[in-house]
Protein backbone atom coordinates (compact mmCIF):
# COMPACT_ATOMS: atom_id res chain seq x y z
CA UNK A 1 0.00 0.00 0.00
CA UNK A 2 1.45 3.57 -0.76
CA UNK A 3 0.97 6.67 1.28
CA UNK A 4 2.01 9.95 0.28
CA UNK A 5 4.02 12.51 2.25
CA UNK A 6 3.20 16.15 0.91
CA UNK A 7 7.04 17.27 0.91
CA UNK A 8 10.30 17.02 -0.31
CA UNK A 9 12.16 17.40 2.95
CA UNK A 10 14.24 14.12 2.99
CA UNK A 11 14.62 14.62 7.01
CA UNK A 12 10.88 14.34 7.20
CA UNK A 13 10.94 11.22 5.37
CA UNK A 14 13.80 9.35 7.08
CA UNK A 15 11.55 10.47 10.52
CA UNK A 16 8.15 8.98 8.98
CA UNK A 17 9.69 6.02 8.00
CA UNK A 18 11.20 5.04 11.13
CA UNK A 19 8.32 5.75 12.76
CA UNK A 20 6.51 3.31 10.75
CA UNK A 21 9.08 0.67 10.81
CA UNK A 22 8.23 0.44 14.95
CA UNK A 23 4.78 -0.58 13.80
CA UNK A 24 4.16 -4.28 12.91
CA UNK A 25 0.63 -2.58 10.68
CA UNK A 26 2.71 -0.24 8.97
CA UNK A 27 5.99 -2.06 7.92
CA UNK A 28 4.90 -2.74 4.47
CA UNK A 29 4.07 0.86 3.79
CA UNK A 30 5.72 2.21 0.49
CA UNK A 31 6.25 6.02 1.49
CA UNK A 32 6.50 8.52 -1.10
CA UNK A 33 7.78 12.52 -1.39
CA UNK A 34 5.87 14.35 -3.06
CA UNK A 35 8.91 14.55 -5.75
CA UNK A 36 8.20 10.85 -6.04
CA UNK A 37 4.83 11.72 -7.82
CA UNK A 38 5.83 14.87 -9.08
CA UNK A 39 3.45 17.12 -6.59
CA UNK A 40 2.89 20.53 -7.41
CA UNK A 41 4.15 23.29 -4.72
CA UNK A 42 1.01 24.13 -2.53
CA UNK A 43 1.49 27.86 -1.01
CA UNK A 44 1.50 27.65 2.43
CA UNK A 45 -0.64 30.83 3.61
CA UNK A 46 -2.60 29.94 5.86
CA UNK A 47 -1.93 31.92 9.24
CA UNK A 48 -1.62 28.59 11.66
CA UNK A 49 0.65 25.22 11.28
CA UNK A 50 -2.72 23.41 11.33
CA UNK A 51 -4.32 25.31 7.93
CA UNK A 52 -1.29 24.73 5.99
CA UNK A 53 -1.14 21.05 6.89
CA UNK A 54 -4.61 20.32 6.22
CA UNK A 55 -4.26 22.45 3.19
CA UNK A 56 -1.12 20.30 1.82
CA UNK A 57 -2.61 16.77 2.91
CA UNK A 58 -5.82 17.58 1.08
CA UNK A 59 -3.81 18.85 -2.10
CA UNK A 60 -1.77 15.91 -2.00
CA UNK A 61 -4.72 12.83 -1.54
CA UNK A 62 -6.79 14.71 -4.50
CA UNK A 63 -4.03 14.74 -6.75
CA UNK A 64 -2.54 11.38 -6.25
CA UNK A 65 -5.77 9.33 -4.99
CA UNK A 66 -3.58 8.05 -2.32
CA UNK A 67 -3.68 8.45 1.61
CA UNK A 68 -1.59 11.34 2.32
CA UNK A 69 0.47 13.09 4.85
CA UNK A 70 1.69 16.50 5.53
CA UNK A 71 2.69 18.52 8.03
CA UNK A 72 3.15 22.06 9.32
CA UNK A 73 5.92 23.00 11.82
CA UNK A 74 8.18 25.67 13.29
CA UNK A 75 10.35 27.38 15.96
CA UNK A 76 7.95 29.26 18.86
CA UNK A 77 10.46 31.44 20.67
CA UNK A 78 8.34 33.13 23.52
CA UNK A 79 10.25 36.84 23.52
CA UNK A 80 9.74 37.21 19.96
CA UNK A 81 5.80 37.07 20.02
CA UNK A 82 5.86 33.47 19.21
CA UNK A 83 8.08 34.23 16.34
CA UNK A 84 9.37 32.66 13.43
CA UNK A 85 6.24 30.53 14.14
CA UNK A 86 4.82 29.61 10.55
CA UNK A 87 7.35 31.74 8.82
CA UNK A 88 10.18 29.24 10.56
CA UNK A 89 11.38 27.98 7.09
CA UNK A 90 11.39 31.34 5.26
CA UNK A 91 12.06 33.60 8.33
CA UNK A 92 14.94 35.44 6.48
CA UNK A 93 13.59 35.48 3.12
CA UNK A 94 15.24 37.41 0.08
CA UNK A 95 12.90 39.13 -2.41
CA UNK A 96 12.78 35.88 -4.03
CA UNK A 97 10.82 34.20 -0.65
CA UNK A 98 13.44 31.90 -0.16
CA UNK A 99 16.24 31.90 2.89
CA UNK A 100 18.77 28.80 3.87
CA UNK A 101 18.64 27.48 7.60
CA UNK A 102 21.65 29.22 7.92
CA UNK A 103 19.74 32.44 7.47
CA UNK A 104 17.30 31.83 9.60
CA UNK A 105 19.84 30.52 12.13
CA UNK A 106 21.60 34.12 12.07
CA UNK A 107 18.46 36.10 11.76
CA UNK A 108 17.39 34.41 14.98
CA UNK A 109 20.35 34.93 16.92
CA UNK A 110 20.65 38.29 15.77
CA UNK A 111 17.29 39.31 17.32
CA UNK A 112 17.74 37.21 20.66
CA UNK A 113 21.49 38.59 21.35
CA UNK A 114 20.71 41.03 24.19
CA UNK A 115 17.87 39.04 25.31
CA UNK A 116 17.78 37.08 28.08
CA UNK A 117 14.97 34.71 28.06
CA UNK A 118 15.35 32.28 25.81
CA UNK A 119 12.40 29.86 25.87
CA UNK A 120 11.07 28.33 22.72
CA UNK A 121 9.31 25.31 21.54
CA UNK A 122 9.54 23.33 18.57
CA UNK A 123 5.35 23.08 17.17
CA UNK A 124 4.35 20.22 14.67
CA UNK A 125 0.73 19.57 13.00
CA UNK A 126 0.06 16.71 11.04
CA UNK A 127 -2.10 16.38 8.95
CA UNK A 128 -3.80 12.93 7.42
CA UNK A 129 -6.77 13.62 4.29
CA UNK A 130 -7.70 10.76 2.30
CA UNK A 131 -9.39 11.17 -1.36
CA UNK A 132 -12.70 11.76 -0.15
CA UNK A 133 -11.79 14.73 1.70
CA UNK A 134 -12.21 13.16 5.11
CA UNK A 135 -9.09 14.79 7.55
CA UNK A 136 -7.70 13.97 10.81
CA UNK A 137 -4.64 16.14 12.44
CA UNK A 138 -2.80 15.25 15.42
CA UNK A 139 -0.24 18.22 17.22
CA UNK A 140 3.02 17.47 18.66
CA UNK A 141 5.48 19.84 20.41
CA UNK A 142 9.09 19.78 22.12
CA UNK A 143 10.75 22.62 24.88
CA UNK A 144 13.56 23.87 24.80
CA UNK A 145 15.36 27.16 24.70
CA UNK A 146 17.66 28.98 22.02
CA UNK A 147 21.59 28.77 22.42
CA UNK A 148 24.02 31.77 21.54
CA UNK A 149 25.63 29.44 19.06
CA UNK A 150 24.75 26.71 16.38
CA UNK A 151 25.90 23.74 17.98
CA UNK A 152 25.77 19.20 16.36
CA UNK A 153 26.07 18.54 12.73
CA UNK A 154 22.41 16.19 12.74
CA UNK A 155 19.28 17.61 11.78
CA UNK A 156 18.30 20.49 9.87
CA UNK A 157 16.61 24.09 10.26
CA UNK A 158 16.95 25.47 13.62
CA UNK A 159 17.82 21.79 15.14
CA UNK A 160 21.52 23.47 15.81
CA UNK A 161 20.52 26.06 17.95
CA UNK A 162 17.37 24.49 19.93
CA UNK A 163 18.70 23.26 23.38
CA UNK A 164 15.70 20.32 24.58
CA UNK A 165 14.66 21.11 27.89
CA UNK A 166 16.33 18.17 30.32
CA UNK A 167 18.79 17.02 27.87
CA UNK A 168 22.32 19.20 27.79
CA UNK A 169 22.11 18.65 23.56
CA UNK A 170 20.74 20.64 21.06
CA UNK A 171 18.36 18.82 18.99
CA UNK A 172 21.47 18.60 16.03
CA UNK A 173 23.49 16.84 18.84
CA UNK A 174 20.96 13.86 19.36
CA UNK A 175 21.16 10.42 17.47
CA UNK A 176 18.70 9.38 15.37
CA UNK A 177 16.58 7.29 17.80
CA UNK A 178 16.65 9.81 20.34
CA UNK A 179 15.53 12.64 17.71
CA UNK A 180 12.62 10.14 16.74
CA UNK A 181 11.21 9.84 20.14
CA UNK A 182 11.72 13.71 21.76
CA UNK A 183 11.53 15.53 18.41
CA UNK A 184 8.04 17.86 17.95
CA UNK A 185 7.31 16.21 14.71
CA UNK A 186 8.28 12.52 16.42
CA UNK A 187 5.45 13.21 18.60
CA UNK A 188 3.08 14.49 16.30
CA UNK A 189 3.58 11.44 13.87
CA UNK A 190 3.25 9.39 16.78
CA UNK A 191 -0.15 10.61 17.87
CA UNK A 192 -1.38 10.23 14.50
CA UNK A 193 -0.32 6.62 14.01
CA UNK A 194 -3.62 5.10 15.15
CA UNK A 195 -5.45 6.85 12.28
CA UNK A 196 -2.91 5.89 9.83
CA UNK A 197 -3.21 2.22 11.14
CA UNK A 198 -6.83 2.32 10.65
CA UNK A 199 -7.26 3.86 7.64
CA UNK A 200 -4.84 0.86 6.78
CA UNK A 201 -6.50 -1.73 7.99
CA UNK A 202 -9.96 -0.06 6.57
CA UNK A 203 -8.37 0.02 2.99
CA UNK A 204 -7.16 -3.77 3.52
CA UNK A 205 -10.29 -5.25 4.55
CA UNK A 206 -12.08 -3.12 1.47
CA UNK A 207 -9.56 -5.14 -0.57
CA UNK A 208 -9.95 -8.01 0.93
CA UNK A 209 -13.63 -8.01 0.60
CA UNK A 210 -13.48 -7.29 -2.38
CA UNK A 211 -11.60 -10.67 -3.39
CA UNK A 212 -14.22 -12.38 -2.19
Amino acid sequence: MKIILASNNEGKLRELKALCAREPQLRSLQLLSARDVNLPQVVEDADTFQGNAVKKALAAAKATGLIALADDSGLEVDALGGRPGVHSARYAADASGKSTDEENIAKLLQELANIADRKARFRCVVAIATPQGQVWTAEGTCEGEITTQPLGQGGFGYDPIFLVAGLDKTMAELAEDEKNQLSHRARAFAKALPILKELVRAKQQLEMDSDT
